[in-house]
């Protein structure tokens, strides 16, 4: 197969497009697309984001050291864009989409309720990296929608339809191909069916 050598640049995709929900001391909330985040470790359960400086929301992560992490679905997918290219000075993007804050443990940042899992977040580094300032945060709490759940308990985030960015494109998340550890999963054996002798 032959490959185009192309210069440095962010091609690992596609990306969760999530929903980050902040607020400010004054009592002011914001909504803001972004698809630079992820996990960074498991014990402590760390996430991060990283955010432009100019963003409307950076000042507020900074101030308060808190934000909610909601997953996006492909209900909310126009919430989602719209989110992405207007800016919380001018408006408010919870009235505007018709979404719903609602707070969780976290004293300034709402979670967003037609999310189907919102992850609250307190900062505990900011690393400035050039075009965009990285907040490491330590996962509080994980809020997950009931309506997803089974009878035996268990979370099923693929019937919320996720949504994921590529390329500047939003997608659903396709069929579902397999489970962790499926391609090293020993397969059950067969019992040989043995015929009885007639006597």
């Amino acid at each position: 197969m032959a490959k185009q050598k192309w210069k440095p640049g962010n091609m690992v995709y596609p990306l969760p497009a999530v929903l980050v929900s902040c607020g400010d001391k004054n009592g002011n909330v914001n909504l803001m697309t972004a698809a630079w985040t992820g996990t960074i470790c498991s014990d402590p359960p760390m996430v991060y984001v990283s955010v432009r400086k100019e963003r409307y929301s950076h000042h507020m992560i900074k101030e308060t050291g808190e934000y909610v992490i909601n997953l996006t679905t492909e209900k909310l997918a126009r919430a989602t864009d719209f989110c992405g290219v207007r800016s919380g000075r001018n408006m408010d993007k919870f009235k505007e989409m018709k979404l719903t804050p609602v707070f969780g443990e976290l004293q300034y940042a709402p979670m967003v309720a037609e999310s189907p899992v919102s992850i609250e977040c307190r900062v505990t580094n900011v690393m400035e990296l050039g075009s965009h300032d990285m907040f490491m945060a330590e996962v509080t709490a994980v809020h997950v929608d009931e309506q997803y759940m089974d009878e035996k308990g268990t979370f099923h985030l693929e019937k919320a339809a996720p949504l994921v960015y590529s390329h500047g494109q939003y997608y659903g998340i396709g069929k579902h191909l397999g489970g962790f550890g499926y391609a090293v999963r020993k397969k059950p054996v067969k019992k040989s069916k043995v015929k009885k002798k007639s006597s």
